[in-house]
């Protein structure tokens, strides 16, 4: 499947996602993407997220794929998994945060996120994209939630948090990641 087959649902993480990230790159490079609104960026809410998240699913005139940064790439497995699939083609989620690390200690992240996370294979195609030193989640998390939700684990080497601050801003790597998986649904 190309690109332009699908909608591509963009889902930033706590803060939204700066000028210089690559997901706002991408949703202003792409055709068919678009940053899934959100109410508050800075109090997330877990609920209403994923329902906004849901409602843009619906909304789509074609196929969908998510993408979702960090407490976004969580809202979006979360939405997937109510969702069951469906009109959901692919999952792109990219440094999922563990939100019992001391990194988040002092942030504004609503425990349901927590509570609600999908234990299960999330049934569809996708890419679990993760650093070797992302401050918010190690590398055996990333392992272990790839395995739970049934998801390719990427290894994008030594890279942060995979966001501007680390350097990622349009991120060329994760474009030719996003377009392999497209390529195998």
């Amino acid at each position: 499947m190309r690109i332009s087959d699908l909608d591509l649902l963009i889902i930033p993480g706590l803060g939204g996602s700066g000028p210089d990230h690559w997901q706002t790159r991408w949703g202003q490079k792409l055709s068919t993407a678009r940053v899934v609104p959100q109410e508050d960026w800075d109090q997330p809410r877990r609920d209403a997220w994923v329902r906004t998240i849901l409602q843009e699913i619906e909304a789509a005139p074609r196929p969908v794929a998510l993408i979702g940064h960090s407490l976004g790439a969580l809202a979006a497995a979360s939405a997937l998994a109510e969702h069951g699939g469906g009109k959901v083609k692919a999952a792109f989620l990219v440094a999922p945060p563990n939100l019992d690390s001391p990194g988040l200690a002092d942030r504004p992240v609503d425990p349901l996120f927590k509570e609600k996370a999908p234990q299960a294979a999330l049934q569809v195609p996708g890419v679990l994209v993760a650093s070797r030193s992302d401050p918010f989640a190690d590398w055996a998390f990333a392992e272990r939630l790839a395995d739970v939700w049934a998801l390719d684990l990427a290894d994008a080497g030594d890279a942060g948090h995979i966001n501007a601050e680390s350097g990622h801003g349009p991120w060329p790597e994760g474009l030719m990641r996003l377009a392999g998986l497209f390529a195998k649904i």
